[in-house]
């Protein structure tokens, strides 16, 4: 599901207009950046969490040269799903 197929399908649940539907997504999604950047957890029960995890820099090797390459210190998003959405997946699969 793209992003603009979320909002139609907000739009079309909620019997909102599409410019309406756009804006709640984008704040969603927003609220959600912002909240990732100060470093909180969001968690939505029933679907899943997102947490950042912070992985030390270190050094990498060039699969091709086998140079030593440093890679930088980074911060990255994780998602992990709920119990009820993976119940759910397990059924269906």
């Amino acid at each position: 599901m793209t992003k603009s197929q979320l909002i139609d399908a907000v739009a079309q649940r909620g019997g909102l207009t599409r410019k309406r539907a756009e804006q709640v997504v984008n704040t969603i999604f927003q609220s959600m950046q912002d909240a990732l950047i100060r470093g909180d957890r969001i968690e939505i029960r029933g679907f899943g969490s997102f947490k950042t995890k912070h992985y030390p820099a270190y050094t990498g090797r060039n699969p091709r040269t086998g140079e030593p390459i440093p890679v930088a210190a980074k911060v990255l998003p994780v998602f992990k799903v709920g119990r009820q959405l993976r119940e759910r997946l397990d059924e269906d699969g």
